[in-house]
């Protein structure tokens, strides 16, 4: 699996952004309204963008959660669940792992 690490977590700001159409339409074939609020909380290692979508027939909101790991959190929770890490990975490509590097791949395995 392939996940998102600390270094990304970093480089992530709250922000606040309202665009008509936003991300290109990709939330509707309609016209809408589209704010996006990012909201960073630091000692989880999680982000949260909110989506607040306004169209002529009513309003959604979608909630995208995403969880940061360096690669010993990573290896603990797997741990927890019963499962041994085998590789890591800078990509899912399988480069070496990097500080730099913005995710990571791992390869577990249940003994």
């Amino acid at each position: 699996m392939d996940v998102y690490s600390l270094t990304a977590f970093r480089q992530r700001k709250e922000t606040a952004k309202y665009e008509v159409n936003l991300h290109e339409g990709f939330w509707s074939p309609n016209k809408y309204c589209g704010f996006l609020n990012t909201f960073k909380y630091e000692e989880e290692k999680v982000i949260l963008d909110k989506y607040t979508l306004v169209e002529a027939t009513g309003i959604r909101t979608v909630y995208n959660w995403f969880q940061y790991f360096s690669a010993e959190t990573l290896k603990m929770e797997l741990e927890d669940c019963g499962f041994d890490v085998d590789q890591l990975y800078s990509d899912v490509a399988g480069s070496p792992p990097t500080p730099e590097s913005a995710e990571f791949a791992v390869i577990a395995k249940k003994p």
